[in-house]
């Protein structure tokens, strides 16, 4: 009887024999679903707003690009804090906690009178969608049986991909129609419908007594935030020159990784436990999301220049050349999740991250030899291993993970990521340069601009490499048994 009612207290449809309702489940992904498209949309849909706020404002790009900055940095310095705040709180309540903000914001957004107003309000809404991007993918050990797991993963990964390939299109029909400020009210609708899904079908937080719950690191977090900050800003301040502003912002998140490190060995209750790094699976798996987004960002920096320069393609068929890999990712997430419950998560890590590599050398040499079809063949083959390889390494560090660190392993996946887009966007780009000698790339000729992509692809054929030979060496090194027994969290 016990267990009939906890299991009722936690799933409102639960049936009688204490087990959630099929139907509770379907609803529960749906709302986490959803969650996980409003914060990918809103990455991808406010850079096609750009050109009409700098005209609306009459403000140059350096400053209306910080719309964008603004959202992905708060995104990536409170992720994991909100992520551990979840876990102490409970998730339930800080998801609708952040899927109100995210909405608010939005609405502010739409409603701003100047382009300060609007900056201000896209880093609020970067705060709601840290919360989505933390806790989304935390729920899916509470919501789904332990065999789904790779599926529910894959579907998470299928809406993100989804909602980054519909911002431009959706945004560009809603600023033809409505103005820009239709890019942000959109939201507000699938927000209140994300909420009421959230509400009424997620399980509720388990409440534990006061004396026993684990304290907030605050200290740790204000340290992580600001080492976070000023990594995020050396990598993109300074359109492409790396100067002495940069290197400071570098000398700065250095000393503040080593407080962080000093703080956390220190505190009862650390936003992150230092032994975790112990477990060789799990930072493996963090190094490898790390490089595989430094090598996935190769494509958003260099094949627009390819695309239009060296291929001479007109905005219109770049955008639609483009479109094509976030298309193939939302298509293979859900077959990507179906592979790891049936294979076994560490066997599809391998195979995705080859595939990327294979994908990788074909855009260093095919775009060369067949133009336009050997570019789309390539991103065919490098896009599928990217999603088999997110959705198992996905699954990997979250199937033994206990539900109380769910989701700051969640947060750390998440930052890994958003740190490896970060650092491409700022290296890649500079190895894109060189590869085309060339200081201004928008000026290059397109035979360097086609030498740049070629060399481009073949150091992140590179990189593959070695998150393979990473995510290998971790998963043997997990293989032996340890004395300590750290795990993941």
């Amino acid at each position: 009887m016990t267990s009939v009612r906890s299991a009722r207290a936690a799933f409102p449809d639960a049936t009688d024999k204490g087990i959630p309702s099929a139907a509770s489940v379907r609803w529960a992904l749906a709302g986490l679903c959803l969650s996980m498209l409003l914060s990918s949309l809103g990455t991808s849909i406010a850079n096609v707003a750009l050109p009409a706020l700098a005209q609306m404002f009459a403000a140059p790009f350096q400053q209306v690009q910080w719309v964008v900055i603004a959202y992905l940095l708060t995104i990536t310095i409170l992720i994991v804090s909100v992520g551990r705040l979840g876990d102490i709180a409970g998730r339930r309540r800080v998801l609708l906690a952040g899927l109100m903000v995210f909405t608010a914001a939005s609405a502010l957004c739409g409603l701003a009178p100047s382009l300060w107003w609007l900056i201000a309000a896209r880093a609020a809404q970067g705060l709601g969608a840290a919360v989505l991007m933390a806790l989304t993918m935390a729920f899916v050990g509470e919501t789904v049986p332990r065999e789904r797991t790779g599926s529910a993963i894959g579907l998470l990964g299928t809406m993100s991909a989804i909602g980054t390939a519909l911002g431009p299109s959706l945004g560009g029909v809603l600023i033809a129609w409505l103005g820009w400020r239709a890019v942000f009210l959109v939201n507000i609708p699938l927000g209140l419908l994300a909420f009421f899904l959230a509400h009424r079908f997620l399980p509720v937080d388990r409440e534990t007594p006061r004396t026993g719950r684990p304290g907030f690191d605050a200290l740790g977090t204000l340290l992580l935030a600001g080492t976070l900050a000023a990594y995020a800003l050396a990598m993109t301040m300074g359109r492409g020159h790396f100067g002495a502003l940069n290197a400071a912002l570098l000398i700065a998140a250095l000393a503040g990784a080593v407080l962080f490190v000093f703080t956390e060995a220190k505190v009862a209750s650390p936003l992150i436990r230092l032994a975790a790094f112990c477990n060789a699976a799990f930072s493996a798996g963090l190094a490898a999301n790390a490089l595989v987004s430094t090598v996935m960002m190769a494509t958003l920096v260099v094949s627009p220049f390819y695309l239009s320069r060296a291929l001479g393609l007109d905005a219109a068929l770049v955008g639609l050349v483009m479109s094509i890999g976030p298309i193939v990712s939302a298509l293979s997430g859900a077959p990507a999740g179906r592979l790891v419950d049936r294979l076994g998560a560490p066997f599809v890590v391998i195979a995705g991250l080859i595939g990327m590599a294979l994908g990788a050398v074909a855009l260093s040499v095919l775009p060369a030899m067949f133009g336009v079809s050997g570019y789309i063949a390539a991103i065919v083959v490098l896009t599928p291993g990217y999603q088999l390889f997110q959705t198992a390494n996905n699954t990997a560090a979250m199937m033994d993970v206990p539900a109380d660190r769910r989701g700051v392993v969640s947060g750390l996946l998440s930052l890994s990521r958003n740190l490896g887009l970060i650092t491409g966007a700022s290296v890649i780009g500079a190895v894109f340069a060189f590869a085309a000698m060339t200081a201004d790339i928008t000026t290059a000729r397109p035979e360097a601009v086609a030498s740049g992509m070629q060399v481009t692809f073949a150091v992140a054929a590179a990189l593959t490499a070695v998150a393979i030979i990473i995510a290998a060496g971790g998963r043997a090194l997990a293989m032996r048994p340890s004395p300590r027994g750290d795990g993941p969290v």
